[in-house]
């Protein structure tokens, strides 16, 4: 049995212990300059300015309402499907703008590598995506497809070029989306390569789905095909390819502007799944929970790997559109980051998941401070039943939420050192020439403050030195010697 006698355990950096027998309990000293510092938990906007003038270089709202228009009332998943597909097809015409740089010292190679993997990972997200679609009896079969049973034996004549062929008793319509660009990128020389790569991507991702694309990969299984361009809408889509400011002679402006469209299209998806997991929680649907956390926090890697595209672009030149589009930070709040109203919605959302908790566990939190949650998160870790599926599934989520935090950190932390090597740590710190150790800036704050699941944490802490004393093992003993 667990030992659940918490206050003997207290971790505290003040009380030295005064008995021999105690010698083996856990002991935790906090330096003195860690507690005076200051660590603001909040996250909040840039000012309305700054961020109107981020929504409209984007041209956010239109895409909005491409992300969000409702094109099929009975496909359930729409919201979720739609914007990560558009993200994709964005991801198509930024290759081609990548490929089409006039520039001599534009790094081609590393470019088209990294595109690569990005497309990649787009496509094993949408392939999850439907995948979890498809097992959910509720949302299974609403997808829009093309076959001759939707179509009535009838071939579209416009909108995408289609073919029947049969193999045994199974009849399909396989197409390929006219609208999309990645058929015509695999007709160009320049990314013939890219393009070929990226359709048997689609053809392996998709093996366990129902249907497919309908990009022009293999379709070696003679799947039926989504109605992609009924769907993604490519050709509206491509319509937003020109910012506001494309008149500004400089192409590192296309790459940023095309960049931050596939980062707030993920950004939306990511608000989508943020919702269903709250309604799957509380419907004590915890698989299903479990699952949609941790495609949440494929996205943040997703995230954090698309604001790593900024480190290939020049730095001359980026500096140089910085100026250009007159983007200044006034202190460490107007952090570019904190622009993007998604972003930070995604980012608090994700942090508000801490109060699911209590409710997972079935217990209420204690209004004297007292240990309960902690506790029953103990027992739940070491006393599981054996074949109990509702105590496994409980498990899983309650991990997909801490998964969720490390990712969501590390985006932070990785996104910081972006802007250190694109415009500078000085430009990182918010101008400030002179930072205080006991103070950080914004963005240090995210991933330096405490976890947001405290008492899932203690769970594990006392629950491993627990262990530990039952395996005849030497107690934790954690401090650092006054200096």
């Amino acid at each position: 049995m667990v030992d659940l006698d918490w206050k003997a355990k207290m971790v505290s950096s003040d009380i030295p212990s005064k008995s021999p027998k105690l010698s083996n309990k856990l002991h935790v000293s906090i330096p003195g300059s860690f507690r005076a510092a200051q660590v603001q938990t909040d996250i909040s906007e840039a000012s309305e300015m700054a961020c109107s003038t981020y929504e409209h270089y984007l041209r956010l709202p239109e895409l909005r309402n491409l992300w969000s228009s409702n094109d099929f009332p009975c496909w359930r998943n729409e919201s979720v499907l739609k914007p990560s597909l558009q993200a994709l097809e964005i991801s198509f015409r930024f290759i081609s703008t990548v490929l089409s740089d006039p520039r001599p010292y534009s790094n081609r190679r590393e470019w088209k590598r990294r595109l690569e993997s990005l497309t990649t990972g787009q496509i094993q997200l949408i392939a999850m995506l439907i995948e979890d679609d498809e097992e959910d009896s509720e949302t299974r079969g609403a997808a829009p497809i093309v076959d001759l049973s939707t179509s009535y034996g009838e071939l579209a004549r416009n909108g995408s070029s289609a073919e029947v062929w049969s193999s045994g008793e199974t009849t399909v319509v396989s197409r390929t989306s006219e609208a999309s660009l990645l058929p015509r990128l695999a007709t160009w020389q320049k990314s013939e390569g890219m393009a070929q790569k990226i359709l048997y991507s689609i053809e392996c991702e998709m093996r366990s789905c129902p249907y497919t694309l309908g990009l022009g990969e293999p379709n070696l299984a003679g799947k039926p095909n989504l109605d992609y361009d009924a769907v993604c809408r490519p050709s509206e889509l491509h319509s937003l390819k020109k910012s506001p400011y494309d008149h500004i002679d400089n192409y590192e402006n296309q790459t940023v502007y095309t960049t931050h469209q596939v980062l707030e299209s993920w950004v939306f998806v990511c608000q989508e799944l943020l919702k269903r997991v709250t309604r799957r929680i509380e419907a004590r649907d915890f698989e299903k929970a479990a699952s949609d956390c941790y495609l949440i926090e494929r996205i943040w890697k997703l995230l954090a790997e698309i604001e790593d595209l900024h480190l290939l672009m020049d730095p001359d030149d980026f500096l140089r559109l910085k100026n250009q589009l007159s983007i200044k930070t006034v202190d460490d709040t107007e952090s570019f980051c904190f622009r993007s109203k998604g972003l930070v919605d995604v980012t608090k959302l994700c942090k508000e998941l801490r109060h699911r908790v209590p409710y997972i566990l079935d217990v209420e939190v204690d209004p004297k401070g007292g240990p309960r949650i902690q506790e029953a998160a103990m027992r739940l870790y070491s006393e599981k039943k054996i074949g109990s599926d509702s105590d496994s599934e409980k498990i899983h989520v309650l991990q997909a939420l801490q998964a969720i935090e490390s990712a969501l950190k590390r985006f932070y932390y990785a996104y910081k050192q972006v802007l250190v090597v694109l415009m500078g740590s000085l430009e990182a710190k918010g101008n400030r020439v002179v930072v205080s150790t006991e103070i950080c800036d914004s963005l240090s704050q995210i991933f330096l403050e405490p976890t947001y699941f405290p008492s899932l944490d203690a769970a594990k802490t006392f629950l491993g030195d627990s262990l530990n004393h039952e395996h005849g093992g030497g107690g934790v003993r954690r401090s650092r010697r006054k200096q």
